[in-house]
């Protein structure tokens, strides 16, 4: 393991930090701070990798699959939110976006020891989804030789998932298992071998723009505004409004209005404003788009043919 360890630059110790400790907090934060602005552009690298894997999710999520995320540690925990700030943004259904984490709840605020070299629960916990052709799991590890996230991307392949393997060391065990890799290459960490540090940023930046563009690609939004959103808090009800305001032009009182008719969601009330359309049609032309704002307007400026 020690031998391994040392060949992946996520791992390495640089020479020229060898006295961070004994820097001004002023010049640690400089240090740091231009350690993350490197980030971006090792993620900018990946860009059509990453293009080519939102395509190909989305392709299998409008069949009805799933977007599974697989990971150990800070991986895991980034799948995780990412998986959870999914509904409320664009109004998945339950279990349409979710994450399987080595060591299981307990992991997402605590560290579990030893779990990310459990490979059977890496299968257990997928084949508990019932893991299939139209679903996607992506495993996610810095190192890209986490056990746990290999064995997952390894086993989903073998059900016929699309498999992703998302890491920071170029040559990964993880992106040889999986369909398609998304390597970004971050180097070595301002503390050696911590990667929530850079390649934690990376993960994260990758994952926001997988499901964001995924979501997009799949109709979740309409122009950048995120007309799926589910309005269960004060703030978010008001996003609602302005959103409503802002894809129509219409005023408050009419906004109001037609949220009101349409149980506080976005898009038939946008639908209703922009087609000028009762809520059951609106609801109806968007079932047949799929859900897609654009098609349903598209749709409703057809003249319908006559009854026979």
């Amino acid at each position: 393991m020690r031998a391994r360890l040392e060949t992946l630059a996520t791992e390495a110790v640089r020479p020229d930090l060898a006295d961070l400790d004994l820097l001004p907090t002023a010049e640690l934060a400089r240090l740091m701070n231009a350690e993350d602005a490197s980030v971006p552009a090792a993620v900018a690298a990946a860009l059509p990798r990453i293009a080519a894997v939102v395509d190909a999710v989305a392709e299998r999520m409008a069949c009805g699959g799933r977007l599974v995320y697989a990971g150990a540690g800070t991986a895991g925990r980034l799948g995780a939110l990412d998986a959870a700030e999914c509904p409320p943004t664009f109004g998945t259904g339950p279990g349409q976006v979710v994450a399987v984490l080595a060591g299981g709840r307990t992991a997402a605020t605590a560290a579990v020891e030893g779990a990310e070299d459990d490979t059977e629960a890496a299968v257990a916990d997928l084949d508990a989804l019932r893991i299939g052709p139209d679903d996607t799991v992506i495993g996610v590890s810095a190192s890209g030789r986490t056990p746990y996230a290999v064995a997952a991307v390894r086993h989903a392949r073998a059900l016929g998932a699309l498999t992703v393997g998302l890491a920071c060391n170029p040559g990964s065990e993880l992106a040889a298992a999986a369909a398609y890799a998304i390597e970004v290459a971050t180097g070595p960490e301002l503390i050696a071998g911590s990667t929530r540090l850079k390649a934690g940023t990376a993960q994260k930046l990758v994952l926001n723009m997988v499901s964001t563009l995924t979501m997009v690609r799949l109709g979740k939004t309409y122009g950048n505004l995120m007309v799926d959103l589910r309005p269960t808090n004060a703030k978010l009800r008001a996003r609602a409004h302005r959103l409503v305001a802002q894809a129509t032009g219409c005023s408050d009182e009419e906004v109001s209005a037609a949220l009101a008719a349409t149980g506080g969601e976005v898009k038939p009330a946008i639908l209703c404003l922009l087609a000028d359309l009762d809520p059951e049609t609106a609801a109806r032309l968007l079932t047949e788009s799929r859900g897609r704002l654009r098609e349903a307007l598209a749709r409703s400026r057809q003249p319908r043919p006559p009854r026979p």
